[in-house]
């Protein structure tokens, strides 16, 4: 198992759910963090827990619909840092709609959320991470990228194209010792399952995976022994539920 003390950890949609599951055990084994979310009072909630189990925590409050912004936001923020030995692109949205009731506007915000995001922030990332010659990137797709459900289109579209996109992104990092890993979870008890759309899922949550397990996979990747990796990951909760 790789050590990972002081290494440094931005995760992204880090004030809830799974970034913040991810946050609290990276800050167990001694990863340092930098949260991002919209929301500061939430990040820095996030951060104080994170400093209690002896680590440093900074927060950039950020909106990732800010598409515009995004690459020049995150030089910025590894700039500051001096570091950046791993990235976690959590932030994202669910939706729930049949393909034809779907409009383009909805059709277009889940691809800006959940894709091209992930697109700019990395590759603001990227000069970075070259020039200390490695690191990690962990993309948080979904199984709902790897199969296809009713009424999942737009979202289940987006998450397969992270997938791909992350198979490209490996390809051509690797000669610059850059690890790209996806991780496609089944359905996480979140509050994602409380905002527009989902909430007509009409999924038992009690049956889902919760955060914890899916930061926990998060940890074990980063934990993995130089010269190993892993391409993609998909845990399901134990019950099979989706």
């Amino acid at each position: 198992m790789t050590s990972t003390q002081g290494k440094l950890a931005l995760i992204t949609g880090a004030s809830s759910g799974i970034g913040k599951a991810t946050a609290l055990a990276f800050a167990q084994a001694g990863i340092n963090l930098a949260l991002l979310s919209r929301s500061q009072d939430k990040l820095e909630q996030v951060a104080i827990a994170a400093r209690e189990l002896g680590v440093t925590a900074d927060i950039f409050p950020c909106d990732m619909a800010e598409l515009d912004q995004l690459r020049d936001r995150f030089a910025s923020f590894a700039e500051k840092l001096g570091r950046v030995d791993i990235l976690i692109n959590n932030a994202g949205i669910g939706y729930i709609n049949s393909l034809t009731d779907t409009s383009l506007t909805d059709w277009e915000r889940v691809f800006r959320l959940n894709m091209t995001s992930v697109f700019e922030s990395t590759c603001g990332i990227l000069p970075h991470m070259r020039a200390k010659g490695g690191g990690i990137i962990i993309n948080i797709s979904s199984v709902a990228g790897k199969q296809a459900f009713p009424n999942w289109g737009a979202y289940s579209a987006s998450k397969f194209a992270l997938r791909g996109w992350s198979q490209t992104l490996a390809a051509e990092e690797k000669e610059h010792g850059i690890e790209v890993t996806t991780i496609c979870p089944g359905a996480v008890n979140t509050a994602i399952w409380e905002t527009d759309t989902m909430d007509k899922a009409g999924f038992d949550r009690t049956q889902m995976l919760t955060p914890e397990a899916v930061a926990q996979t998060i940890l074990n990747v980063v934990q993995l022994p130089d010269g190993a990796a892993i391409d993609e990951i998909t845990v399901m909760p134990s019950g099979g539920a989706f």
